[in-house]
């Protein structure tokens, strides 16, 4: 059998969040490892050193909460884990032709000309009120 399976998943790895901070990275990895294993049937499981450099980008403390992998089943008994790549597709789209467009004239920039600084208002004081003077009247007694 010459053949070769393969086939992308997007593991989720968001229970990596409920081990200790200091072990979420290597938890991540075994994680993909048991998927590999369940999905593929096959206990050899080889992760390859670029999905590796992906988990651990960010520190032991936040892998990824999600990723995207390629596992391709070998001849040879093992499943090979790899980052997956979009393949791009090599059909082209017709371009479009640029619309002939006339030049138009550019605009001269105005010339800037200095405004005259406005002058301050000259205020007139007006008389302050007086307060007005109250009387105490007596208080009657009873």
């Amino acid at each position: 059998m010459s053949q070769e399976l393969e086939r992308v998943y997007t593991i989720n790895l968001g229970k990596v969040l409920l081990s200790q901070s200091q072990h979420r990275a290597v938890r991540a990895i075994n994680m993909i490892r048991e998927f590999a294993r369940h999905h593929m049937k096959v206990d050899d499981v080889k992760i390859d050193q670029d999905l590796s450099h992906q988990i651990w980008k960010r520190g032991i403390r936040r892998p990824p909460r999600k990723i995207k992998v390629k596992m391709t089943k070998t001849d040879d008994g093992f499943v090979l884990v790899s980052l997956y790549e979009k393949e791009i597709e090599t059909t082209e789209k017709p371009k479009k032709e640029p619309k002939e467009t006339t030049e138009k004239p550019k605009k001269e920039p105005k010339e800037t000309t200095e405004k005259p600084k406005k002058e301050p208002k000259e205020t007139t004081e007006k008389p302050k009120k007086e307060p007005k003077e109250t009387t105490e009247k007596p208080k009657k007694e009873i």
